[in-house]
């Protein structure tokens, strides 16, 4: 078998290095060739990588909660990912640990025979400066633009373009552009639509304004420019990780990023995952 896979287990969780260690096993039987994240290689006991080391692999797999797919999605840019569900609610994250062996082995071996199996794209976001130099890495939930805190006295003004027309602006904590897969994170605890996972669309969301305007749905291709001023430092901020300190008054364009995630193998039912939101 000519296929080369990483494997990511959720760090400090035996239950996934024990599973990490279980495909490891099966799929070296088939003759492939496998890796896994330098976090689980002592547990494992095989070969360990950093898992952006894994970009350009036939396959990742990750294997723990939507967290841990998010981070590996993050690393590996548009490798094809499969997620095994060790969480609660596994949005992304189709696989159970019981079917684990079986989906990895027939994903391999499909892709030995054909070079390559069934897969969904998922959009990701980009944050630019307008007048600055610089760009967020890609964010597969959301991108957020807020104040120096959150609460009281943290907020800041930030104004939201559409296309070049104003939609809003407001005292708030900040705003939120998310994707369809992050309409059930962030964008939720703020108030945000839930987007079925097929809807092509983003959500563009404030938090706690003072002068709220509804949440916007727009779509994918939409020129989106937030502007934050009336406060000495705001922050643009991808996926809740990486983040760019402002110097208002600034603006941040926000848009679709070049590379999408691609997702592989049984996908999550979206309305089960809704059923364990709290």
């Amino acid at each position: 078998m000519d296929v080369a896979v990483g494997i990511v287990a959720q760090r400090d969780n035996e239950r996934a290095q024990a599973l990490a260690a279980s495909l490891v096993d099966a799929l070296e039987r088939e003759g492939a060739s496998v890796v896994v994240d330098d976090a689980t290689g002592g547990a494992v006991g095989t070969s360990a990588v950093p898992v952006a080391a894994m970009a350009g692999r036939d396959l990742v797999v990750s294997i723990g909660g939507d967290g841990t797919l998010l981070f590996v999605a993050r690393e590996v840019g548009s490798t094809p990912v499969l997620g095994i569900n060790l969480g609660e609610v596994g949005f992304l994250n189709a696989v159970a640990p019981d079917d684990a062996l079986g989906v990895v082995t027939e994903l391999a071996a499909e892709l030995d025979e054909t070079g390559s199996v069934e897969e969904r794209e998922l959009a990701r976001l980009r944050a630019t400066g307008v007048e600055a130099d610089w760009t967020l890495e890609p964010a597969l939930n959301e991108i957020v633009v807020h104040g120096p805190r959150r609460g009281s006295g943290g907020g800041a003004t930030v104004g939201i373009e559409i296309d070049g027309q104003r939609y809003a602006e407001s005292h708030a904590d900040g705003v939120l552009v998310a994707t369809p897969t992050g309409s059930t994170a962030y964008n939720l605890s703020e108030g945000g639509p839930l987007v079925h996972p097929s809807a092509e669309t983003l959500v563009v969301a404030q938090m706690a304004a003072t002068e709220p305007m509804p949440p916007l749905v727009v779509e994918p291709e939409t020129e989106i420019t937030l502007t934050v001023s009336e406060t000495e430092t705001a922050y643009a901020i991808s996926d809740g990780r990486n983040r760019q300190r402002l110097d208002p008054p600034a603006e941040v364009s926000v848009s679709l990023a070049n590379d999408a995630v691609r997702l592989v193998g049984p996908q999550a039912n979206f309305f089960d995952g809704l059923d364990k939101l709290e």
